[in-house]
């Protein structure tokens, strides 16, 4: 496709959607790094090599999963017309976002019951590692949700449309890659650790 063709809102539309994919690209380039650090920090003497991942970790993995199916729904009801599909999927969307930041600090408790804390005498480097990797990607989350409550806020004013719905489109592709990069994240962690 020529990328020059197409009305002037056509055009700004895959703009927009480009911008988003190179925003993801750099997320992915810097959580690249953080898991390298992690990789090459595993070699250290004081490296936790028994740590098991909290029960809350796990639970994120669906709960985050299920928001992405949630939203999937949300895209398919505002593509029929069912404002009231649409309405409820985006709130329990964003419902399920806010569960898993909730499920994400509780796992943090689990982790200081286990007697690591994020700095001080009870701190380790895997543990920093754990706490750094999943609070950044919490900051994404939230980033997320403010992306939701922008596209709540204008389905409320009816600006989408089944013929115009970019900004839904392009909240969307961020919240689904903030869904997969948890899913990575876990597995990354749950099989170094």
């Amino acid at each position: 496709m020529d990328l020059t063709e197409g009305t002037l809102q056509e055009k700004t539309n895959r703009s927009k959607k480009m911008m988003m994919y190179f925003g993801i690209a750099s997320l992915i380039m810097s959580f690249g790094g953080l898991t390298s650090a992690f990789i090459v920090s595993s070699s250290r003497p004081d490296w936790l090599v028994d740590f098991k991942m909290p029960t809350a970790f796990i639970i994120s993995v669906f709960v985050i999963l299920a928001s992405s199916i949630t939203l999937f729904v949300a895209r398919q009801g505002l593509k029929q017309g069912n404002k009231n599909l649409t309405t409820t999927m985006l709130l329990l969307t964003f419902a399920l976002g806010i569960y898993f930041v909730i499920n994400q600090f509780n796992g943090f408790s689990e982790i200081i019951e286990m007697g690591y804390n994020f700095t001080g005498p009870t701190s380790n480097v895997t543990m920093s590692y754990i706490y750094l990797i999943a609070m950044v990607h919490i900051a994404h989350v939230v980033a997320g949700l403010i992306c939701l409550l922008v596209v709540i806020y204008n389905h409320f004013k009816q600006k989408y449309t089944a013929d115009e719905m970019t900004g839904f489109e392009v909240a969307a592709i961020f919240w689904h890659f903030v869904d997969i990069l948890w899913v990575y994240l876990f597995l990354f962690l749950y099989f170094m650790a």
